[in-house]
């Protein structure tokens, strides 16, 4: 008589280990989006730094952003910095929102992970602010969090 497997055994260890693949692949699409909010949170805390160079150049926050939805206006030093951020923030598949004024900013991107209703998005701005938020930047006057700048 042989000895081996018989064909039932070994199906039945190839749906053991479909059915914990299938385990493994559903957890770590969970990690996958918080990594990218992880580097999310990253880019803003460069752009934070960024806004404080920007600020001893030129003595105005203005140049920060090219527009409510985008950072790095033209005229500065760190326009190409500023750039490259709001491309990486595009490529995690976030959006942003941006405003500043000679004297203030507000910025902030819409996290990925799901579940988090009041953190949807993340902010900073020029009072040394950076949270979790349900809301986003609401206007030049307007800090994270709805406080006034």
């Amino acid at each position: 008589m042989k000895k081996g497997f018989t064909l039932i055994e070994l199906l039945v260890v190839i749906a053991i280990i479909a059915i914990l693949a299938s385990i493994v692949m559903v957890s770590m699409s969970g990690a996958r989006d918080k990594a990218r909010d992880a580097r999310l949170k990253g880019d803003l805390s460069q752009v934070r730094t960024l806004a404080e160079l920007i600020v001893d150049d030129n003595s105005s926050y203005a140049s920060t952003c090219a527009s409510s939805s985008s950072l790095g206006a033209t005229g500065t030093n760190y326009t190409t910095q500023l750039t490259t951020i709001q491309a990486d923030i595009a490529a995690q598949g976030s959006t942003t929102t941006c405003y500043a004024t000679a004297g203030s900013y507000c910025i902030s991107v819409a996290l990925l992970t799901s579940g988090m209703a009041d953190a949807d998005n993340y902010c900073v701005d020029s009072d040394g602010v950076a949270v979790a938020t349900a809301t986003v930047c609401a206007g030049n006057a307007t800090g994270c969090n709805g406080q006034a700048l």
